[in-house]
């Protein structure tokens, strides 16, 4: 077949497609990782200048020398009370963990696009945002403002830091869940809980405990420093050690915090990878 008048028949080999470039901006050319790197290097350039120091002609090593001979040896006739302040920081944890799984549940379903209208998911993600803006240490202090300087006030902290948090990850797990088994009970005739609880639950309960679990984690290390401003725990120990420069006793209570997370970490690495590869076990039978 020969080619239209004007038109030059285009060379092709057997097999072969030519297709024409595409012509793309040079965002696009860049993409979203490699501009992103850019971006993060322009700020590191831009933010060198918070590295200046004071101007004053300072040994920095001889007073990190001089600082840390203070923490040694440890005075660990301190035990004692030091135990019973981080037994009273894994209850503040613990409590605090306990209400903000209650109170994220309801909030994550209001926040999950596949269970929610836009308008609810709207403003439930607004809310979390607007909690997480808030340190926990901020959370706390407001808390000791309304309730007095006391354990509670942690917990309530605490609890409103977690709720942030907690509600975005069970958002996240409720809408990686196939939703179909739970539409397939409610055509069936289910109540909506009744969807909820054997469609949708089952599924998303591993991701949904697993991350309490590192929530947990979380909070009892937030909860040994809360009490700085009065929340309760270890932490008003840290502080009134600090007050007085008793850094051998601020060492000890430093020393039973960091045993104390690391067996949390351990522990708590071991029963999520369980958890987590119960629940991928389960979705492959």
């Amino acid at each position: 077949m020969q080619a239209p008048p004007g038109i030059e028949p285009v060379a092709q080999a057997r097999g072969r497609i030519d297709v024409p470039p595409i012509d793309l901006k040079w965002h696009q050319q860049l993409g979203v990782l490699n501009i992103s790197l850019i971006v993060f290097v322009v700020a590191v350039l831009g933010s060198s200048g918070v590295l200046r120091g004071s101007g004053r002609d300072l040994n920095y090593f001889a007073n990190i020398h001089g600082f840390l001979a203070n923490f040694f040896p440890p005075d660990l006739s301190v035990t004692g009370r030091t135990l019973l302040g981080l037994l009273e920081t894994i209850q503040i944890a613990v409590m605090a963990t306990a209400f903000a799984i209650v109170f994220s549940v309801p909030i994550a379903i209001a926040g999950a696009q596949t269970l929610s209208p836009r308008w609810l998911v709207f403003i439930s993600r607004l809310l979390m945002n607007a909690i997480r803006t808030i340190p926990s240490l901020i959370w706390a202090l407001l808390a000791v403002a309304i309730v007095g300087p006391n354990p509670l006030a942690g917990v309530i902290g605490l609890t409103f830091y977690s709720v942030g948090y907690l509600g975005k990850f069970f958002s996240d797990a409720f809408e990686s869940v196939d939703i179909e088994v739970a539409r397939a009970l409610r055509a069936l005739g289910a109540r909506t809980l009744q969807a909820f609880q054997y469609g949708l639950w089952p599924h998303a309960k591993p991701l949904v405990w697993s991350y309490s679990l590192w929530m947990l984690e979380y909070n009892i290390r937030s909860a040994a420093i809360v009490g700085i401003v009065g929340a309760g725990g270890v932490g008003l120990q840290l502080h009134t050690y600090q007050e007085y420069y008793q850094w051998d006793k601020f060492a000890t209570v430093l020393l039973f915090m960091f045993l104390l997370v690391s067996a949390l970490d351990l522990l708590g690495e071991r029963v999520r990878n369980q958890i987590v590869r119960k629940a991928v076990s389960s979705k492959t039978r």
